[in-house]
């Protein structure tokens, strides 16, 4: 077959879009950084698995995933801080890798997750990292957890930290981060979805605890809520769910509920078709999806500049693939 002519720096050319992935659009991402190539290759191009490890272990020596980890300290800390400043501290930057896809066991990441845990104040079962809170937090604790199996970081406290945020699933099916401090009963989005990311990764290592049932109540209180809507009203709950900026660092956004759905293998449910179409009218005429602006904070560098964004392409269009059964 013959390949198509390189994309503009901009985006791909514009050839019509349809909800298949055209050729164009595939090759314009596959032009783009490791940490891309290898998703592209594993989730829409059907390529072999041994050539998308070999694509992936390029992540740790090339590109954006080689000048993060550069940035590292020689304690194995980013920025010289567990968990603030806020995007390039350990924990953030340890999450952008595993986001990137840096395979498991890198002597780098390994000893970031040591930093993190070893940092982190534990409150049976429960951690945190924020120096201004005695009491454990969900979202920092599924960050933890997320970090030590996607890496392959053994502590022996990650069970009962799996555990912790079992034990502290609402009546809703949701988690919400403020519970512990001052009682909320309502599942937080922000919250719920970085345990369910957590726990999806802690199933797929094959972890001890059977986290089935806490999931499905999970994605219960997100079907509930048409992935990101009130319950009681229908209303939008924050105009910021229809923004997808990458990395989405602790927010919730509807592509990357979506993401979650499509990752744990769930079938596609009536009550995500409003959510779906929110992805689908934010694709451009060419093929692509717009680069969202990032959340205030710190970075190490740009990723992507302003217009097309591979990322949030590549992200949907394995959300449109999934819904659409292919």
């Amino acid at each position: 077959m013959k390949r198509p002519a390189s994309p503009s720096p901009g985006g791909p050319p514009s050839q019509g879009v349809s909800d298949s992935t055209t050729e164009a659009v595939l090759a314009w991402l596959l032009e783009g950084d490791p940490s891309i190539r290898w998703q592209v290759m594993r989730d829409l191009a059907g390529t072999a698995p041994g050539i998308v490890d070999t694509e992936r272990r390029r992540v740790a020596t090339e590109g954006w995933g080689a000048r993060l980890l550069a940035e590292q300290d020689p304690d194995g800390r980013w920025a010289g801080a567990l968990y603030s400043p806020k995007w390039i501290s350990t924990t953030y930057t340890l999450l952008l890798l595993h986001w990137l896809g840096l395979p498991s066991g890198h002597p780098q990441a390994l000893a970031g997750c040591r930093q993190v845990w070893q940092g982190a104040r534990y409150h049976v079962g429960g951690l945190t990292l924020a120096r201004s809170m005695g009491q454990p937090e969900a979202c920092i604790t599924a960050m933890l957890v997320l970090l030590a199996f996607s890496f392959g970081f053994h502590d022996d406290r990650r069970e009962e930290a799996v555990r912790w945020l079992i034990d502290h699933q609402l009546q809703d099916g949701g988690w919400n981060c403020r519970s512990v401090r001052d009682g909320s009963r309502h599942g937080s989005f922000h919250t719920s979805i970085s345990v369910l990311d957590a726990l999806l990764q802690y199933e797929r290592c094959g972890g001890e605890l059977f986290v089935g049932a806490a999931m499905q109540g999970g994605r219960e209180f997100f079907l509930d809520h048409r992935l990101y809507r009130s319950h009681r009203t229908g209303e939008v709950v924050n105009p910021a769910f229809v923004r997808f900026p990458f990395p989405p660092q602790w927010h919730f956004d509807v592509l990357r509920g979506l993401e979650h759905f499509r990752a744990a293998g769930a079938t596609p449910d009536p009550r995500l078709k409003d959510a779906i179409d929110v992805v689908r009218r934010a694709r451009r005429n060419d093929g692509s999806w717009p680069v969202y602006r990032g959340y205030a904070g710190k970075t190490w560098f740009r990723m992507e500049p302003a217009g097309a964004s591979r990322w949030t392409t590549l992200r949907a269009l394995r959300v449109l693939r999934w819904w659409e059964g292919q």
